[in-house]
């Protein structure tokens, strides 16, 4: 059956600015990081994918290791995009991300110029696209003078291999610099995407906010689920086919009786403001006016849109963010 896209899709959704630029995202984001390998069904990635865009998700996040096996996500949405979603490249955010093993050798990974647009130059391939829309620098090389790795992704731009630059998991130091070489170069970073949840709140103590505000960048979250921690899944104990059990990168650590808890108590206020935890876990990071959107990562289409529903009920009281504090405290202090 040939796809058409529902006339509707962007009646619901909401869509942020990023930063002080022209782009918008919607506030749901569907990144393709664990789903989207050889190991899952083509035709699931099909009915995601195109599901996603008739709720009105038009930014999907890939990385060259994205997989398993790393490079199979971009394969696998190339395909999807090549087809079922051709017509609408043009209202569709495409990114992708370059930072990590991807081949043996010495220029493999990190942030050189030679692995930065080498590996652009494959994922493009892979993923069967003329530019990326957003390319990011997916973690901070301490080896490599910075210099090198901006002017690799304002090369990146001025080729036309992507439209805009971002940088992940930088901190607010690394951050202001390569923001303050990217605009002396004349490409602005736009976005940044760093790791941000209820459990995992770094970048408030690092004060990351300042340099995006000072050069007008915006954020991406992802993780905003702590991999799934902040959903109903472990209210009940660690499900046997859960990430916490099958994925290495899970901090299984976490999973403590206090912990659990302190979910359960979360999950109570969730009840009260009439959501899931959650919805209520990316309603809650999008409550900060930097952050335009939320990266999800969901196996079905039901969890995706359990998620989409966090869009209807955005809004905290004070009593209610103070309640949810104090859970998080009690959680760090156990």
């Amino acid at each position: 059956m040939t796809y058409r896209a529902h006339p509707n899709r962007y009646d619901d959704m909401i869509y942020r600015r990023v930063g002080l630029s022209g782009m918008k995202l919607p506030v749901i984001s569907l990144g393709l990081w664990h789903h989207f390998g050889e190991a899952t069904d083509h035709a699931q990635k099909v009915s995601l994918l195109t599901k996603a865009f008739d709720m009105g998700i038009t930014h999907f996040d890939l990385a060259n290791n994205y997989g398993p096996p790393p490079g199979s996500a971009e394969s696998a949405f190339g395909k999807v995009i090549g087809k079922e979603l051709a017509s609408h490249r043009d209202e569709i955010i495409v990114s992708s991300k370059a930072g990590y093993m991807m081949w043996p050798g010495p220029y493999g990974e990190w942030g050189s110029r030679k692995y930065l647009i080498a590996s652009c130059d494959q994922s493009l391939k892979r993923s069967g696209l003329d530019y990326f829309d957003i390319f990011y620098s997916h973690r901070f090389d301490p080896d490599t003078p910075l210099e090198e790795t901006m002017m690799a992704l304002d090369h990146i731009v001025r080729s036309g291999r992507a439209l805009y630059v971002g940088i992940s998991s930088y901190n607010a130091d690394q951050t202001a610099q390569a923001a303050e070489i990217l605009s002396d170069l004349g490409t602005p970073c736009l976005i940044h995407q760093p790791a941000y949840s209820m459990v995992n709140r770094w970048i408030e103590e690092d004060q990351l906010e300042v340099p995006l505000r000072q050069h007008g960048m915006g954020a991406i979250a992802f993780s905003p689920l702590a991999q799934g921690l902040l959903s109903d899944k472990y209210l009940a104990g660690i499900p046997h086919q859960s990430r916490a059990k099958t994925s290495e990168f899970f901090d299984q650590s976490q999973l403590n009786d206090a912990t659990l808890s302190c979910l359960k108590s979360l999950n109570e206020v969730a009840a009260e403001r009439g959501q899931t935890l959650a919805q209520m876990a990316i309603a809650w990071v999008l409550r900060n006016d930097m952050v335009a959107s939320a990266i999800i990562g969901p196996r079905t289409e039901q969890q995706m849109l359990n998620c989409i529903q966090t869009i209807k009920h955005l809004q905290f009281s004070f009593d209610e963010l103070f309640k949810i504090d104090q859970i998080l405290n009690s959680m760090k202090q156990s």
